[in-house]
């Protein structure tokens, strides 16, 4: 089974959507608040080649998606 992982932010509406829509599909999944964790940011960015919008979807470390549907929130500086 693929390991998925979620990052984003609790104040972005559209990690939070996409979080749910990961919930609706029953996918089991780690979330990690990069405004929080700063090793998980640092992750985020090597993952994407340095992308500050979230949410980010990875899937066996690999970038399945930017963002919501085209939408995202910017992530500045570190935790």
């Amino acid at each position: 089974m693929a390991k998925t992982e979620l990052f984003g932010t609790a104040s972005c509406a559209y990690t939070a959507e996409m979080r749910e829509w990961l919930e609706w599909q029953g996918r089991v999944f780690v979330e990690y608040d990069v405004e929080r964790d700063a090793a998980a940011l640092a992750r985020m960015r090597a993952a994407t080649r340095g992308q500050s919008t979230v949410p980010v979807l990875l899937e066996d470390g690999n970038v399945i998606e930017i963002g919501w549907h085209g939408r995202g929130c910017f992530v500045t500086g570190n935790p």
